[in-house]
């Protein structure tokens, strides 16, 4: 890196203008770098680990001549024997003077499974075992490097789409709020999402499925909206989770944290949990959190 009166500009740069995505082979990391790629971040797909810093010296000079440029590179173990380096080379990135984003894409042994069946496609640690055996592996090398990463998104219940719409305000312009929250719906008999940082119940409400006139709507809808929010100790929970989140949006400021989930359940994932992440959206909302919605299971049942 280029030392002397340009270092410190650099140094303020630098940050999150350096994403690195990586994650579990069919978890999305290309779906991942499409949206990233479209929002005009250089992106450099299968990079050996070893060229990390060079990606990095690419963007000091650009810089340098006057040009932005954020960069993002997919590292995953389609390196093969490259990405046992990865450790160091992350290292390197963090001598020279920069702060990578560590981004991990997951999701259950299921849906790796359907989704590599759908393509016909072997894993590529699979060999000659089972497709299950070379998603287990590849599981097992990232273990340590998942507990590591900034960002880890959970896929399994996610379609393309819906991926796109949740990475897309992760990546977007720099500036403005520094913490981007994702409200995140769920039915608890779908499973609850892995990437919640933190998980709410809301089968504490009465469930508006059993009022005739709202069980074919959903919790974006007034009359589902209003039932749900005027329930004894409804308003008293929103309440309480604002206040929470207040100290833990701090803390999260103050350590550099620039994403989380916060997961909103019930039985379906339809109604109340809907309802609640909609209106916990709007009382979150401000300078410092830029707020998003993720209805996981909407349209499932």
């Amino acid at each position: 890196m280029t030392e002397g009166a340009n270092a410190e500009p650099q140094a303020q740069s630098r940050g999150a203008d350096f994403v690195i995505v990586t994650g579990m082979s069919g978890a999305g990391r290309s779906t991942t770098a499409n949206v990233m790629e479209d929002q005009g971040w250089y992106v450099v797909d299968n990079l050996p680990p070893q060229l990390l810093t060079a990606m990095a010296d690419l963007g000091t000079r650009k810089r340098i001549e006057g040009q932005e440029i954020r960069i993002a590179a997919v590292v995953d173990v389609r390196s093969k024997f490259f990405f046992a380096e990865f450790d160091g080379a992350v290292q390197e990135l963090r001598d020279a003077g920069w702060t990578p984003q560590l981004v991990f894409l997951d999701a259950t042994d299921e849906a790796l499974v359907r989704r590599f069946e759908s393509v016909r496609r072997p894993h590529p640690l699979q060999g000659s075992g089972r497709l299950l055996d070379g998603i287990q592996a590849e599981r097992e090398i990232l273990r340590d490097l998942r507990s590591r990463a900034q960002i880890v998104i959970d896929t399994s219940g996610l379609n393309v789409h819906q991926l796109g719409r949740k990475i897309s305000p992760l990546f977007g312009v720099s500036g403005g709020p520094s913490l981007r929250l994702a409200l995140l719906s769920f039915g608890f008999k779908y499973g609850v999402p892995l990437d919640a940082d933190f998980v709410f119940d809301m089968r504490f409400l009465p469930n508006p499925f059993w009022v005739p006139e709202l069980r074919s709507l959903d919790g974006r809808d007034d009359p589902v909206s209003s039932f749900v929010l005027e329930q004894d100790g409804a308003g008293e929970f929103l309440d309480r989770v604002a206040a929470l989140m207040e100290p833990v949006t701090r803390g999260y400021h103050s350590e550099g944290r620039r994403y989380a989930t916060v997961a909103i359940g019930c039985t379906g994932g339809k109604h109340r949990s809907v309802a609640v992440a909609e209106a916990l959206a709007e009382r979150l909302r401000s300078d410092r959190i830029d707020t998003f919605l993720v209805h996981r299971d909407l349209g499932r049942e």
